[in-house]
Order: C-alpha cells, then structure tokens, then sequence
C-alpha cells in the first residue's frame, strides 16, 4: 500500500491541471538581500563611492584621473593653500599597479570633510587637518581655503555624473576644474561653463556614511504617506510672534486695526442707541 498522500481537491473531468508558478522576483529579491547582507557587512571604514548626491557626507576623498598620474585635492596646513598632489608620488618601481578607484587616502591632508545644510542641494567642504577651514571659491574663479566661516562662496552644488564621477558647481554657476599652468604645474580653478574631463572628478566616502544616508532616506520614504500634523496656534506665533507671544504686524496693518476697532465700537454704539429707543416706544 502505497503512503503517498492524495490530494482532497476535487477535480472535474476535461478540466485543465495548473502548474505552480514560480515568483519572478524570487531572484531579485534574493539578489537584494544579498547585496544588503553584503553591504551590512562591509567595514564602517571602507572607503566607496556614493552613488547619489545625499550620500555625500562626513570625510570625503577628492581625486582626479590626470595623465600621465592622477592626482589628488589636498590641503597643505603649513602654507594654508590648497594644492594637487600626485597619488604616485610615493609609488616605488616594484609596487603592483593599483586602479584609481581602489585608491584611498593615505594622508590627513587628503580628507575634507562634507558638510551640509538640512533640505538643501549644496554641500561645505572643510580641510580635515590644521583648524578647519572651508574652500570657497571668489568671482574671478580663484580657489582657496582659509575662511573659517561659510558663506555663499563655500558652498558647492554636487552633481553626480552617468558614469558615476562627479562634478562640483559654485555659487556663480561655474565648474570646479584642474587646471594647468606655466611650468606644468596644476591647480584649481573654479570658473569653467561646462563639464569636461578637467571638471570631472572621484570620490570616495566612508561606508558607514553611505549607510546613514540610505537609512535616512528609507525612513523619509516611509513617512511621506502620514499627515502633517501642523498646529495652526502655535504655528502663526511662532512665525509672526516674538516676546510673550506678541503679534508682529506692519504700520499699514496697525491703521487697519484701529480703523475697524473704531468702526466696531461706532456700531455696537448704534445698536444700544436703537434698541434703547426701541423700549422707551412701548414704555
């Protein structure tokens, strides 16, 4: 006697048996958590490349792919001036040749650090080594870093190219580029009008920041269903109020009030008039 247990589903006759479909996002689901388990286990120090302009933050790795050697943005803190510095400079003849976007930073001074404003699209970029000083860039294109403040000529529109690279906009609208110089020499400019290989760069940000910035995001995606809760009270003091709560209004708003003050009395003084003659008629 056979134990193979049979199916209770009644089944007609000419009636078509179906075949269970496997989901076709099995794999891509499995491709998903596998590339999220691989990303949870990556090093918090791991240094990789952000793939939107969000996940641009904290310690950030400047590099530009210039022939014959590519080059990186540093900071000098003893001269207090920005400089290109080769990434081969240190490079013996029996070291194995390493890709540019396996590189990482070897030196403080090739560490700036990313900071932004919450809810905008521009970004700070502060030296990583001496006091902490910003680059900005003037009218006339020259780039420096020895503001200890921001302003609008420290801030830096981020745009995150196809291929992955990296272009960065001032405020004047112009590109942050690589530039040469009499003597073969190289610096950086800020006043190109469009993106070519000079205004192209990589970078590089630790992956823990990557991480906090996606969390970010995956929690600003979940609440954008829920209502605003807005308290319309305490919204209009906090907005049109100072000190105990005291209304702000204009010179022109100020004669409103006291015109419409003296119109309401004048009326309230009208209808006590009528309905006081009013009784004294049937007295």
């Amino acid at each position: 006697m056979s134990d193979k247990v049979r199916s209770t589903k009644l089944k007609f006759k000419g009636e078509k048996t179906k075949k269970k479909r496997k989901r076709e996002d099995d794999s891509e689901e499995r491709v998903g958590s596998s590339n999220k388990r691989k990303l949870d286990d990556q090093d918090p120090e791991t240094w990789v490349l952000p793939e939107n302009v969000n996940e641009l933050r904290g310690p950030t790795f400047i590099m530009h792919p210039s022939d014959p050697s590519p080059i990186s943005i540093n900071f000098n803190s003893t001269t207090n001036r920005v400089v290109l510095s080769s990434l081969d400079k240190d490079k013996s003849e029996d070291s194995e040749p390493v890709s540019l976007l396996e590189r990482v930073p070897t030196d403080v001074a090739q560490v700036w650090v990313t900071t932004r404003v919450a809810g905008s699209s521009t970004i700070n970029l502060r030296t990583g080594t001496g006091e902490g000083k910003f680059l900005s860039c003037d009218s006339h294109g020259i780039v420096s870093a020895d503001r200890d403040a921001r302003g609008p000529q420290e801030e830096w529109t981020p745009v995150v190219l196809p291929d992955g690279m990296l272009a960065f906009m001032n405020v004047y609208e112009k590109y942050l580029s690589v530039d040469e110089v009499a003597g073969g020499s190289m610096q950086l400019r800020g006043d190109s009008e469009e993106v070519g290989f000079a205004e192209r760069f990589w970078v590089k940000i630790q992956h823990k920041y990557k991480k906090e910035a996606n969390e970010e995001e995956k929690k600003r995606k979940e609440g954008v269903g829920a209502p605003p809760k807005i308290d319309e009270g305490s919204t209009n003091h906090i907005y049109q109020a100072w000190g105990a709560g005291r209304l702000v209004v204009s010179k022109d708003d100020k004669k409103e009030l006291k015109r419409a003050r003296k119109e309401g009395r004048l009326a309230e003084a009208m209808l006590d008039r009528r309905s006081k003659l009013k009784s004294d008629r049937f007295c």
